[in-house]
C-alpha cells in the first residue's frame, strides 16, 4: 500500500499545478492572469504540492490532448531503432517514423508534454523562492531541496529533447502570465547540454538522499537521481572521466543493487517497481494508468517484439533448457513476440486492462554499472569495463551465446559488446536509439556503418538505399520540429534535414 498510496496523493496534489494550465501550445501555459502570484506561493506546502505536480506532469496531459509522456518516450527510444516490429495497430505516423520517412506534421514529434513539464519546473523555480519571505517555518534548506528537485527534472526533460531534436528552445522562465507568452528561437544544443550539467551541478549540491520511503525515493529525484543523469549527460558529450566519477558516486553509496535473480525477479523489478535496483521511474497506480496495454496487449495491438529479438539479442538453448532472464517472459513473449515488459502480471499471466499500471523505468542499478563500463573501455580501461558488463550478465544468467569474448584491449570490440549487452538489459525502455546513436555519433561518426546496418533490418527491402542514403546526413538523425510550433513562433527555424 505504500506505493499506492504515495502515487495517489501525487495524482491528487498535481490537480493544483495542473490548474495553472489549459491551453495545449507550451508557451501558452498559463492560468488567468494574478493567479500564481496574488492566491498561491505563500506556504512551503504550496511548494511542495506544486513540485509533486511536476511529477505528476509526467503520468500524462490530464485534459488527454497530447500522448502520454511515458508513450512519448517509448516512441521516441524505440520506432528509429531495431527491437520493434509493426502489428495490426501500427498507425501511419508509427510506420513513417520506423520507415526513415518523418515529416513535421507527425505528431510523434509534438514535444509539448515535455515542455508541458519544463514549465511546471520553470514556476516552481520562479516562484517558491519568494514564499520564504511570507511562511516563517519555510527554511532554506527545505527551500533548496525542492528547487533541486525541479532544476533536476527540467534537465532531464532538455537531455530528451537533445537527443531527440538536437538544437531546441531554452525556456528558463516560466510562461505564467499573459505577459510571459513570448516565441523563443532555438539554442545551440551544446548550449543547451551546458544549461543541462549547470543545473545538475545545483540540483546535486541540495537534492535530499532520500525521502524517507522506499516509493518516494524512487518516484522522487534523489541525489543519485541527479549523479545518474550527470553520469548519461557526460556519456552523450564524450567526457569519460566526468561519467565514471558520476557513476562512482551512485555505486560508492551502496544504495543500490542487482536485484537477485528468482522466480519473482520480474515481479519484484517491473510489475511492482520501487525495487532496490530502482533509481527513477515514473510512477502508474491504479488511480492512473499507463497507455501501454492498449499499445502490446490488445487484439489490435500496435507492436511486437522485432524476431531478432529472440532469434539474435537473447539468442536461446534448448539443449540445456537455459534461457536468458531477461527474454521470454521478462521483455517478449517468445511464442508471439508480445512486448511483455509492460503488460504481464508475472511471467506467465497477461494482466488485465485495469492492471496497466506497471512503471516507466528511467534508470536502474544496472544502467549505471553500464554507463560506467562504456566511460571506462573509452579510457582504454576495457579490463575493468568487462568485471561490470559481466556482473550484469551473471545476474540475468546471460547465455553463453551472446558472449562475444572481446579482447580487453580492444576498445571497439568491449564497446560494441557494451552497446549489445544494453539492448538485452534495457529491451523496450525507450533507450535503444539514443545507445546507438550515442555508440554512431562517438569520434566524428566513425561507426557509422552500424547505423547503416541496423536500417537495413528495420526498412522494407525496397527501401533500403534510399534509407542508408538519409542516415549518412547526420541531420537526419535528429526528429523534425513539428509543424504547428513552426507556425505559431516565427522565431523557430526548421532543422536543416527536413527543410
Amino acid at each position: 500500500m505504500l506505493k499506492h498510496n504515495f502515487l495517489y496523493k501525487v495524482i491528487c496534489l498535481a490537480a493544483v499545478v495542473f490548474a495553472f494550465s489549459s491551453c495545449k501550445k507550451w508557451t501558452d501555459l498559463k492560468p488567468a492572469d494574478g493567479i500564481i502570484r496574488e492566491d498561491y506561493w505563500k506556504t512551503k506546502e504550496q511548494i511542495h504540492a506544486s513540485v509533486i505536480g511536476c511529477y505528476a506532469s509526467l503520468l500524462g496531459d490530464p485534459a488527454g490532448s497530447d500522448k502520454p509522456l511515458a508513450e512519448l518516450l517509448f516512441l521516441w527510444g524505440e520506432l528509429r531503432a531495431d527491437m520493434l516490429a509493426p502489428s495490426l495497430g501500427t498507425t501511419n505516423e508509427e510506420f513513417e517514423v520506423m520507415n526513415v520517412n518523418t515529416v513535421p506534421s507527425n505528431t510523434i514529434v509534438d514535444w509539448s508534454p515535455v515542455y508541458r513539464t519544463i514549465n511546471f519546473c520553470n514556476t516552481v523555480l520562479d516562484f517558491a523562492p519568494g514564499v520564504i519571505n511570507i511562511d516563517k517555518t519555510l527554511t532554506p534548506e527545505i527551500l533548496d531541496s525542492y528547487l533541486a528537485e525541479a532544476k533536476a527534472l527540467r534537465a532531464l526533460m532538455y537531455f530528451y529533447l537533445v537527443r531527440s531534436f538536437g538544437d531546441v528552445p531554452l525556456k528558463l522562465k516560466s510562461t505564467s502570465s499573459d505577459a510571459d507568452i513570448v516565441s523563443v528561437p532555438k539554442s545551440p544544443k551544446e548550449d543547451v547540454l551546458k544549461q543541462i550539467l549547470k543545473d545538475l551541478s545545483e540540483a546535486e549540491a541540495d537534492a535530499p538522499l532520500s525521502f524517507g520511503n522506499q516509493a518516494a525515493d524512487k518516484g522522487r529525484i534523489t541525489r543519485y537521481t541527479v549523479n545518474t543523469i550527470q553520469a548519461d549527460v557526460y556519456l552523450w558529450m564524450e567526457n569519460y572521466e566526468e561519467a565514471v566519477k558520476a557513476c562512482d558516486k551512485v555505486i560508492n553509496s551502496r544504495h543500490f543493487g542487482l536485484t537477485g535473480a528468482s522466480a519473482a525477479w520480474f515481479t519484484n523489478v517491473y510489475r511492482n517497481g520501487n525495487s532496490n535496483e530502482s533509481i527513477f521511474e515514473f510512477q502508474f497506480s491504479p488511480q492512473k494508468l499507463n497507455s501501454f496495454y492498449n499499445m502490446f496487449a490488445v487484439g489490435s495491438r500496435r507492436f511486437i517484439a522485432a524476431n531478432r529479438v529472440m532469434d539474435i539479442v537473447f539468442t536461446s538453448d534448448l539443449a540445456n533448457e537455459l534461457t536468458d532472464l531477461r527474454a521470454d517472459g521478462a521483455s517478449v513473449r517468445a511464442e508471439d513476440g508480445l512486448i511483455w515488459k509492460y503488460v504481464g502480471k508475472n511471467t506467465l499471466d497477461l494482466m488485465a486492462t485495469g492492471e496497466s499500471y506497471t512503471h516507466w523505468f528511467v534508470y536502474r542499478y544496472s544502467d549505471v554499472l553500464l554507463m560506467k563500463a562504456e566511460a571506462l573501455a573509452q579510457l582504454d580501461r576495457g579490463d575493468e569495463a568487462l568485471q561490470w558488463v559481466y556482473a550484469v550478465r551473471d545476474r540475468a544468467h546471460a547465455l553463453a551465446g551472446t558472449d562475444n569474448n572481446p579482447d580487453p584491449g580492444s576498445k571497439r570490440e568491449v564497446t560494441l559488446f557494451i552497446l549489445e549487452e544494453r539492448a538485452r538489459e534495457f529491451m523496450f525502455e525507450g533507450k535503444r536509439w539514443y545507445d546507438v546513436l550515442r555508440y554512431v555519433k562517438r569520434n566524428n561518426y566513425e561507426n557509422i556503418d552500424y547505423l547503416q546496418e541496423l536500417v537495413a533490418n528495420m526498412v522494407p527491402a525496397n527501401s533500403v538505399r534510399i534509407a542508408q542514403a538519409k542516415m549518412l546526413d547526420h541531420n537526419s538523425h535528429y526528429f523534425p520540429i513539428y509543424e504547428y510550433e513552426i507556425q505559431t513562433n516565427k522565431n523557430l527555424i526548421q532543422n536543416p534535414f527536413y527543410k
